[in-house]
């Protein structure tokens, strides 16, 4: 049998994939739930992706509540970096929507297109991942973290002291990450 190439789908995945087995226990309203979160996850990569391009090529967007609208013209405002990836090793690292550092404060904003309750502790890891890898005392420095979502604007100003135990954590787990590696490739 020769077998058909579809070379077009490597790397993808179809919603009623095998990968993704879980919708043959579906009923038609449960499929039409599921799927209509899968589309909304989509749309909040492509507002993302707007949203990158517009600060990078500087284009403000009308002044509104909308939230995509506020972070854009923020991050502008602010001369901030889309995108930017934080590195402290293979176990810890991650992307900010955008963040800048200057005049010793440090701006972690991200935008959010859903609409269930987020966490704050994201960008809090973004802080600890940044002094880490740039090595800057959390306690020297004001730090202001904004998730725009729901046409609001969630501001938190977390203390040098807890960013420090974040960043103490990140350090010991990633030695114990790294010791299972090893254990593992023994």
């Amino acid at each position: 049998m020769n077998f058909k190439e579809h070379s077009e789908l490597i790397g993808q995945h179809a919603f009623l994939g095998a990968s993704k087995y879980h919708w043959i226990n579906y009923t038609p309203e449960k499929l039409v739930d599921s799927y209509s979160k899968f589309l909304a996850i989509q749309r909040g990569t492509e507002l993302h992706a707007l949203a990158c391009e517009c600060i990078k090529q500087r284009v403000k967007l009308p002044k509104s509540k909308k939230a995509i609208n506020q972070y854009v013209n923020d991050c502008i405002g602010f001369r901030m970096k889309p995108e930017q990836s934080l590195y402290y090793s293979e176990n810890a690292f991650g992307t900010a929507d955008a963040i800048s550092f200057k005049n010793n404060i440090l701006r972690i904003f991200d935008l959010k297109t859903g609409i269930s309750p987020v966490s704050i502790h994201q960008l809090e890891v973004y802080a600890a991942l940044f002094c880490l890898e740039y090595s800057v005392n959390p306690n020297e420095i004001e730090v202001e973290l904004r998730i725009y979502q729901n046409d609001s604007i969630f501001i938190a100003v977390p203390s040098g002291e807890f960013l420090s135990e974040i960043m103490n954590k990140i350090v010991i787990f990633d030695k114990e990450i790294d010791k299972i590696k090893m254990e593992d490739t023994l």
